[in-house]
């Protein structure tokens, strides 16, 4: 994965982070205030919380922070299902069993501190409690190399190869979009198996798109969002964050390429929903460039929002506070937002939001 200098840190599993996002001041009691209290607040005190999914009634969180696979029920109550599960992204559920992916070594190359190997999907038996490690990432790319990118210059790694983000299940196995690696990966849920499923092709065509690693010009797609919805798979793309290189792709269930949405700025996230409107977060959308202080009086809260990309084309926005897991349910839309808030020095401040339609404008 190519995102150049405006890569932030290791933490944020994707790259997707800009340096002036983290450069944001703490703000005491931001998230108590500002534009996200407009939404319906389904529950408070998450730790960066990233990929969400629906379990029963309720939900599953992935928070990146602490490493922890949460439930939340519909009135706000949570628990724990996975503990020590360092730099959990994506999550997705099957039956009586969650699954969820892990990041892959930070810049240094040193693994997340937990009690699983980076890249691993975990397998978590709900009637029993016990979660297993089912696959490696990391592995399957150093050997099959889906984009065919030069992996290693002098022994070491040109750039991040494995970098699991997103996740979902459907009748073939589990989904995962995998920015490190560039491609979209096909899981058996049950034996562990990996095979590729998507390689988004490099992006050439928009400004700022130019040298990447030895022997490859273009932006590298980036994988951060993948969903399933009226028998197609759809994945968004985060363009090395390069302003317009961004995609969502519409594929068949077995990886052909039915639509391209070309364009977009950064998406991360993505839904769609009943009248196949398509929605995309965009998690840093609206942060002070630069690595610098931000200017006096700016609010956090402002940081984020989240697109709706009508049948017709239309496109309208909500103000959403750094979403990045989306998810449509009973015809709502829900997404996990404050979700970079610990980069702010603001602890605890992650939420599941309902979203209500009024607020695309």
């Amino acid at each position: 994965m190519k995102i150049g200098k405006r890569a932030a840190t290791a933490a944020w599993v994707t790259g997707v982070v800009a340096a002036a996002t983290v450069a944001l001041p703490p703000t005491a009691g931001a998230a108590d205030d500002g534009p996200s209290e407009q939404a319906r607040v389904i529950t408070r005190g998450l730790d960066d919380p990233f990929g969400l999914a629906k379990l029963g009634r309720g939900f599953v969180v992935a928070e990146n922070a602490s490493g922890e696979v949460t439930w939340v029920g519909r009135r706000g109550g949570q628990r724990v299902l996975v503990k020590n599960a360092a730099g959990v992204a994506g999550v997705a559920t099957s039956g009586s069993r969650v699954y969820s992916v892990l990041a892959g070594p930070n810049e240094e190359g040193a693994p997340p501190a937990g009690a699983y190997p980076a890249t691993s999907v975990l397998r978590t038996n709900l009637k029993t409690g016990r979660t297993t490690a089912i696959a490696n990432l990391l592995r399957y790319e150093l050997k099959n190399n889906p984009d065919g990118q030069v992996q290693f210059v002098g022994g070491k790694p040109v750039d991040a190869l494995s970098n699991p983000f997103a996740m979902t299940s459907f009748r073939r196995g589990l989904l995962v979009a995998d920015g490190g690696g560039n491609d979209v990966l096909l899981v058996n849920r049950r034996t562990g198996r990996v095979r590729t499923f998507f390689v988004p092709p490099l992006v050439k065509d928009v400004p700022g798109c130019g040298e990447n690693n030895p022997g490859t010009t273009g932006c590298d797609s980036v994988p951060t969002g993948v969903t399933v919805a009226h028998g197609s798979v759809y994945v968004s793309t985060l363009g090395a964050h390069v302003p317009g290189a961004g995609r969502i792709y519409k594929l068949s269930y077995g990886g052909k390429v039915q639509r391209v949405w070309k364009g977009l700025n950064s998406p991360t996230g993505i839904a769609v929903g009943r009248d196949r409107s398509v929605y995309f977060s965009q998690v840093d959308e609206g942060a002070p460039e630069g690595e610098g202080p931000p200017p006096a009086g700016f609010d956090p809260a402002s940081v984020g929002q989240i697109a709706r990309v009508a049948r017709n084309g239309k496109v309208t926005t909500a103000q959403v506070t750094m979403p990045t897991g989306l998810l449509i349910r009973n015809g709502r839309l829900y997404a996990s937002t404050w979700s970079i808030a610990s980069f702010l020095g603001m602890q605890h401040a992650g939420r599941v939001e309902q979203v209500e339609r009024w607020r695309f404008r």
